[in-house]
């Protein structure tokens, strides 16, 4: 039985992250996501059925295009396979309870973020206009926090505290990252979002450095930190409790 859920809602999360590529792709420059319909970015053909089922195609087709050969973007089976894997990671963590769907939200959200941010370099009002409420509704009805004004502190925060960084460094953070910590906050509460934080620049710093080390990322070049949110996000939300704990019981005791 639980081979059925787990294989049902990964079906779901890859078939969802389809459809949040389209969102990531398209929002941020203002197209629709329902017109054009999806084609190559090279040679322009129409994608059909057996080119557009998540993952699966980019396995069948060697990760090229059908017509005219060109490689297609690891970004777009990743993101499926990775909103897929996350739903099933959300069951197994909270099981048969409100704040299911409130791990959902937050993948889905976290995914079209990690394709615009790493695509474009912007975080969309529209992204998080959309998402927003909807959080904001789960947290004050059916999942709130304990206590339930944890999530308006953790709002709070996670937006002072990046609007803070950003006026200290003249505009090392973007807009779209200080909005996005304040929905985070929500979810995560003002202990979580400030977990969050550290990890996205813990994973930022390292994975940045490695960038330099082997040339892949350039001095004084911005790069999108959009990606590290994402991580230090999910590290934060499903089992932050877990590495704190560890940390207290190993060096604070």
């Amino acid at each position: 039985m639980m081979v059925l859920i787990y294989s049902y809602l990964f079906l779901v999360g890859i078939t969802l992250g389809s459809f949040y590529n389209v969102v990531g792709m398209r929002v941020p420059i203002g197209e629709s996501i329902v017109r054009p319909r999806s084609h190559c970015t090279t040679c322009d053909r129409d994608l059909g059925v057996l080119d557009l089922v998540p993952v699966f195609s980019y396995v069948v087709l060697r990760g090229r295009c059908r017509g005219c050969k060109q490689r297609i973007s690891l970004l777009y089976p990743f993101t499926e396979l990775m909103t897929g894997l996350l739903f099933v990671a959300s069951f197994i963590v909270f099981g048969w309870t409100w704040e299911t769907v409130v791990s959902m939200l937050l993948v889905s959200l976290l995914a079209i973020i990690f394709v615009s941010d790493l695509r474009y370099m912007l975080i969309p009002d529209k992204v998080l206009l959309f998402f927003f409420p909807l959080l904001l509704l789960m947290r004050v009805t059916v999942a709130p926090l304990d206590p339930f004004w944890d999530a308006f502190v953790g709002s709070a925060i996670g937006f002072t505290l990046l609007l803070a960084i950003a006026i200290v460094s003249r505009g090392g953070m973007g807009g779209g990252d200080i909005k996005l910590f304040a929905v985070l906050g929500l979810v995560l509460g003002w202990q979580g979002v400030l977990l969050a934080f550290f990890f996205s620049c813990f994973y930022g710093a390292i994975i940045g450095g490695i960038g330099l080390f082997i040339g892949k990322v350039q001095r004084k070049k911005p790069i999108p930190f959009g990606p590290f949110i994402v991580l230090g996000t999910i590290t934060s939300y499903f089992i932050g409790s877990i590495l704190v704990e560890w940390y207290i019981t190993t060096f604070l005791r």
